[in-house]
């Protein structure tokens, strides 16, 4: 496990995400996620993303009933945190796509912690190992994301940086 020094690193920039949905969870992998809570910095690599399209996605919250105060965020503007809480328990992050108005954003499903290791286990109950960011709920509870980061801009206490890019032939 490496380390992370967000002030070397290049943080991504809300252009980065005004992209086609499917191109930035593909680019997303390799990149960091970082998340600062009370003074402590917690991050990881991202090493599972999954695209949600828009209304044409029957998996996406954009192919409800338009836009509703739940999918609202996910309309944009890009660069933004969508968090929403899952099966009354688990907190779901994920990156918003696409132009403003246009519906679309990844999903981070998984982490390779690389900062915060002892904050992230103490969040998860004392977990370590794989099972501490291997899933999408895993991941929020251990960086320390919850509603109030949704809506958020990427970039402060919530953001993205630039990472080492993953080859084709590692991706599924």
């Amino acid at each position: 496990m490496s380390s992370f020094d967000p002030v070397a690193a290049t943080m991504l920039a809300s252009s980065f995400f005004a992209r086609p949905t499917a191109l930035v969870a593909r680019e997303l992998l390799g990149c960091v996620l970082a998340r600062r809570v009370g003074g402590v910095l917690t991050a990881g690599v991202i090493v599972e993303t999954e695209a949600y399209l828009g209304a044409d996605d029957a998996g996406s919250h954009a192919a409800t009933k338009g836009i509703t105060a739940r999918n609202r965020v996910m309309h944009g503007p890009p660069g933004r945190a969508y968090v929403y809480l899952t099966y009354g328990a688990h907190h779901m992050l994920n990156l918003v796509t696409e132009e403003e108005g246009a519906a679309g954003a990844v999903l981070v499903r998984a982490i390779e912690p690389v900062a915060g290791l002892e904050a992230m286990s103490r969040r998860r109950g004392g977990r370590t190992g794989p099972e501490l960011t291997n899933g999408p709920g895993k991941l929020a509870a251990a960086l320390g994301i919850d509603l109030t980061c949704n809506g958020a801009p990427l970039g402060g206490d919530l953001a993205v940086y630039a990472g080492d890019h993953v080859p084709d032939p590692c991706v599924e």
